[in-house]
């Protein structure tokens, strides 16, 4: 792959078809574009193949089928787990669990990913483990702010983040903000 560890910094506007037209889903706020290095799976691999070869100043605007980005919406990964998962210290926890919120799991060999609370029961709490954009054609709009060979030292501290170095963020910049220069420890 010619454009493998790159850094690609960019900000963009992502919507998806629905009823009447395009509808927003998610934006880049400014001054906090979506920075990525090509080749480690951060970003989806057809976005990433979309902008890779894109030069900075660059405006793109693009659309990935359903197969390409999040797959179909599949009915068998809404399960009903035992309330029990969700206790901590022997009383259900309240505080997290909630319909509508975004909760954090495990699988047996550790992966971590999210899923939604669609509801809480007496005795079974339903859970939603498709990605919320699964099933839809997805359209970005943005330009490239950045696209350049990543440095030796980005690769490191991005590789230190997957496999959970970072002692101050436990290796997930999302739990220091994003921002690992403050709190987290490793830069």
């Amino acid at each position: 792959m010619e454009n493998k560890n790159k850094m690609i910094s960019v900000a963009y506007s992502l919507y998806t078809e629905g009823e009447n037209g395009k509808e927003l889903v998610e934006q880049t706020q400014e001054g906090q574009p979506f920075q990525f290095i090509t080749g480690f799976g951060i970003a989806l691999d057809a976005f990433e193949k979309q902008v890779a070869g894109l030069e900075q100043g660059q405006d793109f605007c693009f659309s990935l089928e359903k197969e390409e980005a999040y797959g179909e919406y599949v009915k068998e990964r809404v399960l009903d787990l035992e309330r029990e998962m969700f206790y901590v210290d022997g009383r259900f926890d309240h505080e997290h669990i909630y319909a509508d919120a975004i909760i954090p799991l495990q699988n047996e060999e550790g992966k971590r990913f999210y899923g939604h609370v669609l509801e809480v029961g007496e005795d079974k709490v339903k859970v939603d483990l498709n990605h919320p954009l699964a099933g839809e054609k997805l359209i970005f709009e943005g330009k490239v702010l950045e696209s350049r060979d990543a440095t030796n030292e980005e690769i490191q501290h991005l590789i230190k983040h997957m496999t959970g170095g970072c002692s101050g963020c436990g290796g997930h910049c999302g739990d220091c903000g994003g921002d690992c220069s403050e709190g987290c420890g490793c830069n």
